[in-house]
This record gives structure tokens, C-alpha cells and sequence, in this order.
């Protein structure tokens, strides 16, 4: 359900907010999720990857690796793309269940000057669930089934990257939105989006066994299934303990 008095709780200080989730650390979320009203510069997903936009702005962004592999300039491209709009969403829910309308049709994108995603609009505020305790493809569904989809179709046909490594891209920023958000770490939420092979409705999980939780020098680390192929830029630094490749971890 949408209420005026939810609305009303996107106001912060006078200053119009999405939701009254994106405040204290949190508060970056304002600039990356808006409604569209307010993104300026924002131009119709639909419109972004049918006219040829989003190959040139994979173009711009590859000319500050100087000729680097097209595959990894994409998958970096997406990593902005899916951390911008997941964490937000992920956000939103975890802190006041708040479902934002991420429907790929609907939302508009603004792209900064290297063509790396700035800025997400939606067109509404959406609805709030005040029920507890939701079951975490419940909440992702809307997310995977209405955008995901779409934009990873995108990424293998101009990017030319794997569907299976771009929902391994997607599958990291939703795990550490899921586990930092809240007050208390939605860990059972995010180790169930990749640890069951089926979704309950009984179609694949596209997130299953993205990350693995393995023990290493006695601490607990996450690592990716699927290297995102960042070391083949130059200047991009390691994801670190997370990275799938051995070698690439303490580069």
C-alpha cells in the first residue's frame, strides 16, 4: 500500500527525498536513486539501450583504459550500474519496507562525463509491505524479474559478457546491502538468495553460489564464484579477499 504518511517521511529536513531510509549513512542513496521528476538529465532506460547510448557510453568509459578488454570494461560498467540501483532498493526495504518501483520500462538513467551510470529515477515512491519477516526472493523478485533480466540481456549483447558473471556482479551488492543495511545483518536473507538452487516458485536461482563463505586464516571471508575481470584494467585494484582468482587477491 502507498500512504500520504509515508510520503511524508521523504521529506528530511525540507530537503525531497525517495525514502526516509536514505539518511545517516545511508545518505548517498539520495544521489543515486530519485524520483525522475528530479533527475535532470535522465534518459528513459528504454531509450538508453535501443538508441545505441549505452554502447557509447561503454566506449567512453573504455577509452580511459586505453583499448582494454571490452568484457571487462562491462562488467566494470555494470558493477556502477548494480550497485547504484540495488543498494538503494535493498536499503529502502531492509529499514523501512519500502518496496521502490524498479520496473526497467519506467526508470530513466543519468550518466556522469567517463559514461558510467550516475543516477537512477523511478516514478513513484512505491509501496511499503508492513509485514515482517518477508522471504527474500519476495523482495528481490520485483528487482530481478522487472529490471535484471532486462539489463543483463543488454550487457551480453553489446558488452559481451556472460549472464552468469553478471549476476555474480549484481549478487555481491545486494549480499553486503543485505548484511550492512539493517540494524541487525539480514544474514539468513542473504545466505538463502545464494545457498537454494530453485526460487520457491521453482525456476533457477540466477544467484545461486555466486558467493561463497569460506574459512581463511581463521576469519569467515565472502569470495565471488565468477571473477569480474577487473585485473585486466589498468589502474583498477583488486576486489581483494573477495576475488574468485587466487592470484589476484593481494594484488
Amino acid at each position: 500500500m502507498t500512504t500520504g504518511g509515508h510520503e511524508s517521511m521523504a521529506e528530511v529536513g525540507r530537503v525531497k527525498v525517495l525514502s526516509a531510509a536514505f539518511a545517516g549513512p545511508h545518505a548517498w542513496c539520495n544521489e543515486k536513486m530519485m524520483l525522475s521528476a528530479d533527475l535532470a538529465d535522465g534518459i528513459p532506460l528504454t531509450e538508453f539501450f535501443a538508441s545505441g547510448a549505452f554502447e557509447q557510453a561503454l566506449s567512453t568509459y573504455a577509452a580511459t583504459f586505453d583499448g582494454s578488454d571490452r568484457r571487462a570494461v562491462a562488467s566494470m560498467w555494470s558493477l556502477f550500474y548494480f550497485s547504484c540501483l540495488s543498494i538503494p532498493y535493498v536499503v529502502a526495504w531492509a529499514l523501512e519496507r519500502q518496496m521502490l518501483p524498479v520496473t526497467f520500462d519506467e526508470m530513466t538513467v543519468a550518466l556522469s562525463a567517463d559514461g558510467l551510470p550516475r543516477a537512477f529515477g523511478v516514478a513513484a515512491h512505491g509501496d511499503w509491505r508492513d509485514e515482517g519477516g518477508q522471504e527474500i526472493f519476495s523482495v528481490l523478485q520485483p528487482l530481478m524479474d522487472e529490471h535484471l533480466v532486462k539489463v543483463i540481456g543488454h550487457l551480453k549483447a553489446v558488452g559481451g559478457i556472460a549472464p552468469k558473471l553478471a549476476w555474480n556482479n549484481a549478487a555481491v551488492y545486494i549480499d553486503y546491502a543485505l548484511r550492512t543495511a539493517g540494524t541487525e545483518p539480514l544474514s539468513d536473507q542473504a545466505d538463502a538468495m545464494t545457498g537454494l538452487r530453485l526460487m520457491p516458485n521453482g525456476t533457477p536461482n540466477p544467484f545461486f553460489d555466486c558467493l561463497r563463505h569460506e574459512e581463511e586464516d581463521g576469519e569467515r571471508v565472502c569470495r565471488r564464484k565468477i571473477c569480474c575481470l577487473r585485473y585486466l584494467l589498468p589502474g583498477i585494484a583488486s576486489c581483494g579477499s573477495l576475488c574468485a582468482l587466487p592470484s589476484q587477491r593481494n594484488q
